[in-house]
């Protein structure tokens, strides 16, 4: 069903950026904030249900032990490795690769 809203240029223009960001048009950017206006998508309740799902995949009858295996290996760490020690490695492979010199 379409519907035909009129609205202030400033506005129209904040939704197209907001949607951009969002990297969705500009009806499902509006068909969004309608359903979340109306209850139909509560994002907290979305995540409650995302959570449920995840933990039942992890402790299901279809649970892939791999996972858990995974899981358990790093768990107490807040990611698998250290993001600054490998961006290090990563630039210095590259400079390496391009002869470029970082003492400039």
């Amino acid at each position: 069903m379409a519907v035909s809203v009129r609205m202030d240029p400033l506005l129209e223009r904040q939704i197209e950026q907001a949607a951009k960001r969002q990297g969705i048009t500009k009806s499902q950017f509006i068909i969004d904030a309608v359903e979340r206006s109306l209850g139909r998508k509560n994002p907290y309740e979305l995540m409650l249900a995302l959570k449920v799902e995840e933990e039942q995949r992890a402790y299901g009858p279809n649970a892939n032990p791999a996972d858990a295996a995974v899981a358990q290996a790093f768990e107490g760490y807040g990611q698998p490795y250290d993001t600054e020690a490998s961006r290090a490695q990563l630039v210095a492979k590259l400079q390496e690769k391009h002869g470029i010199r970082s003492d400039r």
